[in-house]
């Protein structure tokens, strides 16, 4: 048993490694484009389902709360918490629109959206990330696997370089405060 539980750390810190030498300059970029639009007084929008609702809760409240460093809140907004919004929207409409119907409601050009989905394929993320795209504001995906159909529609897809949901999810969370570092630095 001893052997699993280092197999699983090493595994999970390996997996982070390969995603950062893949990705390095483009968490920058996608730090810097977040921190720019707070700063021009738009906001983030994260969703996801199961596990990626609750890192874009997570995220969300780094953003919203403070990081590391205090500040002022900044505005960002996990849409997988009003559970109204979420049920209502369902019923009347199906699931795979309770997350583009939100992005409908609130995103605004320059805001920047990040759909989360360790497999790609999650239809209410897609819809979301394609209707923040049509509505101008900045998509990014965090996903794994094979990057899935988001990955076509995201302006920047983070790919995490493996098929194990939990180490995918591990290398989402870690890039969710990398990012919000970017921004506490940044602002």
């Amino acid at each position: 048993m001893l052997e699993k539980i280092i197999g699983a750390f090493k595994e999970s810190a390996e997996v982070k490694l390969a995603f950062v030498e893949l990705y390095k300059d483009q968490i920058y970029q996608v730090g810097s484009i977040m921190a720019t639009a707070l700063k021009d007084g738009n906001k983030i929008l994260l969703f996801g389902n199961g596990g990626s609702a609750a890192d874009a809760q997570h995220i969300a409240a780094e953003i919203v709360g403070r990081y590391r460093k205090e500040r002022k809140g900044l505005p960002a907004i996990a849409l997988t918490t009003d559970t109204s919004i979420l049920t209502a929207v369902g019923n009347d409409y199906g699931f795979e629109t309770i997350f583009e119907r939100q992005i409908e409601a609130l995103c605004l050009p320059g805001d920047v959206a990040i759909g989360i989905t360790t497999s790609g394929n999650s239809e209410n993320v897609v819809r979301g990330l394609r209707k923040a795209h049509d509505l101008g504001a900045t998509t990014v995906a965090f996903t794994g696997r094979n990057g899935g159909k988001v990955a076509q529609i995201a302006h920047y897809t983070f790919v995490v370089p493996s098929y194990e949901t939990p180490r995918i999810q591990e290398c989402h969370i870690t890039l969710g405060h990398v990012l919000c570092e970017i921004i506490d630095d940044m602002l």
